[in-house]
């Protein structure tokens, strides 16, 4: 029998912490061979991403994971051997107590957010030791070098991805795929692809994105304005959301978990990161297009960097569409070389699994 591992997820906002903690906790699970509980304080959120989970069930089985319930008086349960605090999302104090009553103690990780940020090198894998408790922690990091936790990626994703699209026919229609906040500029997109010549389908799920496009075109959907053919799409299990990104010509993608898979798709992407306070976010927008940018020609590479930061900023896409859609081949033709650079590396369950093995 493996070990058993808990992972607590609190969900914060939107679909990016419980989207992250689902497909390690699965990935743990169905390649580790791992016994993996899943700890989330809003079973809804997980309800669009997994078909089977039920909301209102405290404790249930899906995917090969236990999924339980995270409550405001926490259970008094036997701590796993392996603890992740996904995200700082801090552990319950009682969980916290009976893991130091452990011998051995359990392996405690707290699982960060993704950054392409220099520092993460430096930082991945240390060790906090508890203010009271005979517990320590160890800070596990993400990242894109071989130096961090790495991404997360099954072990057949690329395999999938490329049998999908042999089956794809040509088409003149550029796809596209529109995941943002509603802090995206939107309308000014619509307008420059309504205003162009080369015709555009744009994917829109639900929430913010369908919301922007409602507010900005009126009505319901689907809307049509000149080349421009606008579809509400309905929310998407991940999988399916996955085989959505293969098949788009460029994919709008925000956070973590769909920009991480919009990476794997091998497809052109514009993230928006997630706003922050006096736009720190901007500096971790530019240490990601440090690194993705690199090997892209001259031109194209100026263009990646205008149009990610008139989305990020909202405004001034329109007159950046055009370079961008100009430069659009030669950034495919970069995206399946960045795919398969990071592909070449571990990916972040092997390295958790590893990385607790040295100690378990």
């Amino acid at each position: 029998m493996q070990a058993p591992w808990d992972i607590f997820c609190r969900v914060i906002d939107n679909y990016g912490d419980i989207g992250v903690c689902w497909r390690l906790a699965r990935q743990l699970a169905a390649e580790h061979a791992l016994p993996v509980r899943l700890w989330v304080d809003d079973l809804a959120a997980l309800v669009p991403l997994q078909p089977g989970v039920v909301a209102n069930h405290d404790e249930q089985r899906v995917a090969g994971v236990d999924i339980r319930r995270w409550p405001a008086r926490f259970p008094g349960v036997a701590p796993a051997s392996v603890v992740i605090e996904a995200f700082a999302c801090e552990l319950p104090a009682n969980y916290q107590r009976a893991m130091a009553s452990c011998n051995p103690a359990p392996r405690w990780l707290n699982l960060e957010y993704l950054s392409a940020e220099p520092w993460v090198e430096s930082c991945h894998g240390l060790s906090s030791p508890h203010p009271a408790l005979r517990l320590v922690k160890h800070f596990f990091l993400p990242g894109f070098t071989a130096g961090t936790g790495g991404l997360l990626r099954e072990r057949n994703l690329l395999a999938a991805r490329d049998v999908f699209l042999a089956t794809q026919p040509a088409r003149q229609a550029l796809e596209v795929s529109l995941f943002c906040y509603d802090t995206a500029p939107v309308a000014e997109l619509l307008d420059a692809w309504a205003a162009g010549n080369r015709p555009v389908t744009c994917h829109v799920p639900p929430g913010k994105p369908v919301a922007a496009v409602a507010r900005h075109l009126g009505g319901n959907g689907p809307w049509r304005c000149g080349p421009l053919t606008v579809r509400p799409i309905p929310f998407l299990p991940q999988p399916e959301y996955d085989r959505l990104l293969w098949s788009c010509d460029l994919n709008f993608v925000r956070g973590e978990d769909s920009f991480v898979r919009a990476q794997w798709a091998a497809r052109p992407f514009v993230w928006q990161i997630y706003p922050q306070d006096d736009a720190a976010h901007l500096a971790k927008l530019d240490a990601f297009l440090d690194r993705y940018r690199h090997g892209l020609p001259k031109t194209a590479s100026e263009a990646v960097e205008g149009f990610f930061h008139a989305w990020n900023q909202g405004a001034n896409v329109g007159p950046r569409w055009p370079a961008f859609l100009t430069h659009l081949p030669a950034i495919a033709a970069h995206n399946r070389r960045w795919a398969s650079s990071l592909a070449a590396q571990p990916d972040l369950a092997a390295n958790l699994v590893n990385f607790c093995a040295k100690e378990l």
